[in-house]
């Protein structure tokens, strides 16, 4: 039985804390306030009609503009249906997301991941730490205040035969690139130029 996602939006639209159920390409995005999330989930999964028994990944986007920052974004995957649902919630970044672990185990990895790479907090998680970047790392890499060359770097010292982990130092100033085609000729004179002259 396929999920008709168009009735779906229409079930799910009047339920406590859902502010839109929008269908596009193949897939439903149900957009829901924090405090609903958990209920939302379980009903998703357990609801015979639906009945989204796979999380399949949970990421989240940045936005520093806004003051609600971050949309954490769940993915759920029905294997009887076929059909596939995205639930968007906003936090900010002093909140904490309640944790799905008693509704998906699965979301233990991946809540770790997003803690990792974005710094969001899950309330109730039993094991918050950090999942791909090293214990001492500084900073959540994907947000987008994070300085694109990091703050340290890390590389094997031969002398002292093990990893050191160095502040960033750039060898060099960041460069003025000219895009100019090389066959209309540069405006200005190249370092060794000078000599010709």
């Amino acid at each position: 039985m396929a999920l008709n996602l168009t009735d779906l939006a229409a079930a799910l639209s009047p339920r406590a804390g859902v502010t839109s159920a929008v269908e596009a390409f193949g897939e439903l995005t149900v957009t829901v306030a924090l405090d609903s999330l958990v209920d939302l989930m379980a009903h998703l999964k357990d609801d015979p009609s639906t009945r989204m028994t796979s999380l399949v990944d949970i990421t989240a986007v940045d936005h520093p503009e806004r003051l609600e920052r971050f949309d954490v974004v769940y993915h759920l995957l029905s294997m009887y249906t076929n059909g596939r649902v995205r639930v968007k919630t906003t936090v900010s970044d002093s909140a904490m997301v309640p944790s799905l672990i008693g509704v998906y185990p699965a979301a233990n990895w991946f809540e770790r991941e997003v803690y990792d790479l974005f710094g969001i907090l899950f309330s109730g998680h039993p094991d918050l730490r950090r999942i791909l970047t090293d214990y001492g790392f500084r900073g959540h890499p994907l947000r987008k205040d994070f300085p694109t060359t990091g703050y340290t770097e890390v590389r094997y010292d031969a002398v002292q035969k093990r990893v050191v982990y160095e502040p960033v130092k750039l060898v060099q100033e960041y460069r003025q690139f000219d895009f100019m085609s090389p066959w209309e000729g540069a405006q200005y004179i190249l370092p060794g130029d000078e000599k010709k002259a």
